[in-house]
């Protein structure tokens, strides 16, 4: 069965008994993480347990560009991004709450009577530093108190990996600085982003190394600038290949605006101008340099080139990503 999404803007008009019972799934969710699929897949277990419906409640946009923390805020997985996890995990509808002032100024108690109890919630999962409410005063201790036995709740406690806490924190941390290799542990999967294929400066071609140039489809938070082994997946084909994340020192004096993505792949001719592609980061090979000359350029893509071929012909068939083992 396909997972309905639902926008929802504050205040709803759902009636209770117009909705059917359900098992909930609370939380921001940036990343989908390992730990963000603990408390999902886990909703969707006691739903089918019980022979509810399974439901993750998210919200949007973030409540630190809301509330005036941050100006703006580039995400490890935008709202269309975040949909397709949640819908791979199983979920039977996505409620994604806009969040307001209004909302955020609701107090714990009315979250619970309005988002929960009138959402027909008969049992909670959430993250053990889940809060709720203004000033988040709720928390995952308060919440008996607020749920009035009406429904029950489980709490996934802290996951850790390498003896650090599986966070979103520490996931854009590791993208923020190029570490795209010790994502998987975190994320179950690659980092990956996806983009439309536009039309660029066209100077590829003309140096032996024609590039598709990636408008983003989201505010995806980008890796550090640098070149790095990817894979591209374009109209169900996977392609491996290099990409530049930055702003083309060589031909450009400024930086200016969000930097460029081009990526190369190899054994690759086709025309994609307007295709979607998605992009996974692999490993980063190097930082941007600013070459003296295109020969010098040139021949540092070659080397970059055969690095990106030497690692994925490494991982052979590796396909062990994920941690040992989860440890809670």
């Amino acid at each position: 069965m396909d997972m309905e999404t639902i926008f929802i803007s504050h205040p709803h008009h759902f009636e209770r008994q117009a909705l059917p019972p359900t098992v909930m799934a609370l939380g921001y969710f940036d990343g989908i993480h390992l730990g963000h699929q603990k408390v999902i897949t886990t909703a969707v277990e006691i739903a089918k347990q019980r022979g509810y419906e399974s439901a993750v409640m998210t919200f949007h946009p973030h409540p630190s560009v809301v509330l005036g923390k941050q100006p703006e805020l580039r995400l490890i997985t935008p709202l269309g991004k975040k949909e397709q996890l949640i819908a791979a995990l199983g979920v039977n509808r996505l409620y994604i709450v806009e969040f307001t002032p209004a909302f955020a100024g609701l107090l714990p108690e009315q979250f619970v009577d309005q988002y929960l109890d009138e959402f027909h919630v008969k049992h909670i999962v959430a993250g053990f530093d889940f809060t709720y409410g203004r000033f988040g005063k709720g928390t995952m201790e308060t919440m008996p108190l607020h749920a009035r036995g009406r429904f029950e709740q489980t709490i996934i406690p802290k996951m850790t990996v390498d003896g650090e806490k599986v966070s979103s924190t520490r996931v854009r941390k590791l993208i923020e600085e190029g570490a795209v290799e010790q994502l998987p542990r975190l994320l179950g999967r690659f980092y990956d982003i996806e983009g439309t294929v536009v039309t660029g400066e066209r100077r590829g071609r003309t140096i032996g190394f024609p590039t598709a140039n990636i408008a983003l489809n989201g505010d995806y938070l980008l890796p550090a600038i640098g070149v790095y082994a990817v894979k591209a997946t374009i109209g169900g084909q996977v392609y491996e290949g290099v990409a530049n994340i930055g702003y083309k020192p060589t031909f450009h004096e400024t930086r200016e605006g969000l930097p460029s993505i081009e990526v190369h792949l190899f054994e690759f001719a086709r025309d994609i101008y307007g295709e979607t592609v998605t992009i996974e980061w692999h490993r980063r090979l190097r930082g941007e340099q600013k070459f003296a000359s295109v020969a010098e350029l040139t021949a540092q893509i070659a080397r970059d080139k055969e690095e990106a071929k030497k690692y994925f012909h490494s991982l052979g068939e590796k396909t062990c990503i994920l941690p040992e083992k989860e440890v809670f």
